[in-house]
């Protein structure tokens, strides 16, 4: 009988839903074959299997839609994922599906009951399941004396095993009890049989049934020795733990008496040591009060239990914490200011926002000072910054690497109820840093991420919250910590990966990127020594002239920090030191003519002028993670129908700038003195080099408006401009942001002309001095003071794509 579960029945012409003309063309006598591995089925035997590949999914449902039976055939292989028809065994067994279970999970289960062994003649189609032509193999019939003999001796070997099973199945024995033919009797034995797949395949197959008795009882009768050897061995294990049992009892009897004598072991001084440094830790009453209860419970329990050892390693986390505030240190504000400027050159409004929060601590210790959040590129200094507060505070300085953290145990801790449990990374710092006020710098907390664990930046708003950090709970200690004198300091590289809540609880302290001279200097001043002393060279065997120093930061590093700067400089010493270090010389100065054969060459060179030669392309200025960058703007026609073509792996918001740049340009045609009809049988395609770099955002507006205007009116975009800016279809210039890196962007370049929106104007003491000297500035109010500037009086005579 075939039950079937969410399958649809078959049509009334032989068709069935979703079957294909395959799953039609079944021959009457082929049977269809889900092969299996590491299984047997035998005839008599029920058997549920569950079903993972396409093809047996296929060969049940069908199946079950049809109403036949199917074949059981094991692989050969039972490593191979997806066997073919000559990779099965030949013998198998016909079944009966009595269930068919397709599970929410998506989980595929059938409950078979075996009926007859059969034998494969000839595979007629393996595709979508395998289907072959069978010879059944019926049972012998004829039952001699010795097949007798063998059937009654079977049984009872069968009923003596049951017997040894520490819980005898009474179904079974009645089952074995109830077997009516030697056949059968021996297929059951042998299907419950605990012996390997291989040797079940060998009894199925064995048809003579003199052999397959005397086979069965055979691996019978070595199993009913296994497991009667397993009971002996379990009486003397029993008996080997009551015997521990009781020399457990006797040794808490004679710990009694020995502390009762006063003869102290080493339990006892351990737990008196435990005593003097919970009664020196100066601990809250509540923690104090916890670590006694919990001490007194260490003192009770036996020397080898195994949760002494976890209450152990909580105590030493308890009595190890600095739970006392030690003595303030006034802060020197003029020490704090030097010590800024020895480590760092420029970032003048960063120090000052640090100066005014070490002076505002000194004024009030005990007050909740906010958080500071560095943002800003790789390489820009947050991290030492952190390390130079430490520095003016004198105190301790402490970094948690938060990148790449998705579990929420790594900031609040594991429950003891856990093995190797162990406080979260703010305690582990706090621990490790030996104060309670010590400077701890959160490093990367745009990079937490949130895991099948939890959230770790929910759980960072109690430990950044000056209410609540007071009485922050970590999960292993179970008592509250005080984090109010800790003084977090946070670094990003990204703000729109913090969370809204977490970024609410921080001051937000910007740093862009160094201008060229800026670099200069920080080379001079700290590149070039370090990289000597990294490279085992001394001031007076190697020097790298300014002039190369330059050469090496236009053009073979161009990034807002100074991290690649450090490593080209790093190379360029390095082939001083083998020239030293060989004998060849004994002072090497590095020039600018030199570079092109130690660091290869240039990487980077100024094709402004050659982007901006011909009508349709403008420069513009761009915003990335890692500082500003100029953007290049191409825009070009073709016969067509008006269409506009976007290209470059433009962002949504970009897209939609472009066509409002069109529309802009199309109803102000007649102003520029362009023809309209050139924008019915035409199409424009507008493009941004670099296209494998996705780009995004408004600001490209007034670039793109420029570009078009150019296009189509002949006129070149002047080389030495670059623009910024979005529009409205009004005609305005909107403000954007970035414009400090927009504009360093610029001037690293070797433009000398930008165009801002007007509304920017307060952006403009962000910019370094010195690229604001080096650099024009016009400041837009509408599209068309941009064309008035950017584009050359001069027509460029370029043919009609149109034409």
């Amino acid at each position: 009988m075939i039950v079937s579960h969410d399958i649809p029945r078959a049509a009334e012409d032989g068709t069935s839903p979703g079957s294909d003309n395959s799953a039609k063309a079944l021959p009457p006598d082929g049977l269809l074959i889900v092969p299996v591995r590491n299984t047997v089925l035998f005839p008599g035997t029920v058997f549920p299997i569950a079903l993972g590949r396409e093809r047996s999914i296929a060969a049940a449902q069908q199946a079950v839609r049809e109403e036949r039976q199917i074949g059981l055939l094991m692989q050969r292989d039972a490593e191979q994922a997806d066997p073919a028809a000559v990779d099965l065994h030949r013998t198998g067994t016909v079944a009966n599906i009595l269930r068919y279970v397709n599970a929410p999970d998506g989980t595929h289960h059938v409950v078979l009951q075996g009926e007859q062994r059969f034998r494969v003649t000839e595979f007629v189609k393996e595709r979508p399941f395998i289907v072959a032509r069978v010879l059944p193999i019926e049972e012998p019939g004829i039952l001699t004396p010795d097949i007798e003999a063998r059937f009654l001796h079977l049984r009872q070997q069968a009923l003596e095993a049951l017997q040894l099973l520490p819980q005898v199945p009474q179904e079974l024995v009645g089952t074995v009890q109830a077997a009516a033919t030697p056949g059968t009797l021996a297929d059951l034995v042998a299907a419950y049989l605990d012996v390997g797949a291989d040797q079940k395949q060998e009894l199925l197959e064995t048809i003579d049934l003199t052999a397959r008795l005397d086979k069965v009882s055979r691996l019978l009768a070595e199993r009913i020795e296994v497991l009667r050897l397993t009971q002996e061995i379990g009486r003397q294990t029993r008996a080997t733990l009551d015997e521990r049992q009781r020399e457990v009892i006797l040794r808490e009897q004679m710990a009694a008496i020995q502390r009762q004598l006063g003869e102290g072991d080493g339990r006892a001084q351990e737990v008196q040591e435990l005593t003097e440094k919970i009664a020196k830790a100066a601990m809250p009453p509540e923690v104090e009060e916890q670590a006694r209860r919990e001490l007194h419970r260490y003192e009770r329990m036996p020397e080898g239990a195994m949760e002494a050892g976890m209450i152990r390693t909580y105590l030493d986390w308890l009595v190890e914490l600095p739970w006392a505030l030690p003595e303030e240190k006034p802060i020197d504000i003029v020490e704090a200011r030097r010590i800024l400027d020895e480590d760092h050159f420029g970032l003048e409004k960063i120090k000052q926002r640090i100066i005014e929060y070490l002076a505002v601590r000194k004024l009030a210790p005990n007050g909740k000072a906010p958080i500071l959040c560095f943002a800003g590129p790789p390489g820009v200094g947050k991290t030492s910054l952190g390390q130079s507060i430490a520095r003016a505070m004198g105190r301790p300085f402490m970094r948690v690497s938060l990148g790449g953290v998705h579990d929420e145990a790594e900031i609040r801790g594991h429950r003891r109820t856990y093995v190797g449990a162990l406080p979260g990374n703010i305690i582990q710092a706090i621990r490790k840093a030996g104060a309670r006020d010590c400077v701890m710098m959160l490093d990367e907390i745009d990079k937490m991420g949130r895991g099948v664990q939890g959230d770790p930046s929910a759980a960072m708003l109690e430990v950044l919250d000056p209410e609540q950090n007071a009485t922050f709970r970590d999960n292993y200690l179970g008592v509250p910590f005080d984090l109010s004198r800790v003084v977090f300091i946070a670094t990003a590289n990204m703000l729109d990966t913090i969370p809204g809540p977490l970024r609410d609880r921080m001051e937000i302290i910007t740093l862009a990127g160094y201008t060229e001279d800026e670099k200069l200097q920080i080379a001079r001043r700290y590149l070039v020594r370090r990289q000597l002393e990294a490279n085992g060279l001394k001031a007076e065997q190697a020097e790298t002239s300014d002039e190369a120093l330059r050469r090496i930061i236009r053009d073979y590093t161009r990034e807002a920090g100074v991290r690649n700067l450090e490593r080209e400089i790093g190379r360029a010493l390095r082939h001083a030191a083998v020239r030293i270090a060989e004998g060849s010389a004994e002072h090497v100065r590095i020039d600018a003519g030199d570079l092109a054969a130690i660091l290869g060459p240039v990487r980077f060179e100024d094709e402004v002028a050659m982007r901006t030669s011909v009508p349709g392309v403008a420069t513009g200025l761009a915003w990335t993670p890692v500082g500003g960058d100029i953007l290049f703007i191409e825009a070009s026609r073709a016969p067509g129908k008006g269409g506009l073509i976007l290209t470059g792996q433009l962002g949504d918001v970009m897209r939609e700038s472009a066509q409002a740049a069109m529309t802009l340009v199309k109803s102000r045609a007649a102003s520029f003195g362009i023809d309209p009809a050139l924008f019915g049988k035409s199409d424009v395609h507008i493009h941004v080099p670099a296209g494998a770099t996705p780009k995004d955002g408004p600001s490209a507006g007034v670039a793109m408006f420029t570009a078009l205007v150019s296009l189509l009116t002949g006129r070149t975009v002047r080389s030495d401009t670059a623009m910024t800016g979005e529009i409205s279809l009004r005609g305005l210039v909107l403000p954007v942001g970035g414009i400090k890196e927009k504009v360093t962007a610029a001037a690293r370049a070797g433009l000398t002309r930008v165009m801002l929106p007007s509304r920017n104007r307060r952006d403009f003491e962000d910019i370094p001095e010195d690229t604001r000297a080096r650099l024009e500035f016009i400041w837009l109010e509408r599209v068309d003071e941009a064309i008035a500037s950017a584009l050359e009086d001069k027509p460029t005579n370029v043919p009609d794509a149109a034409e």
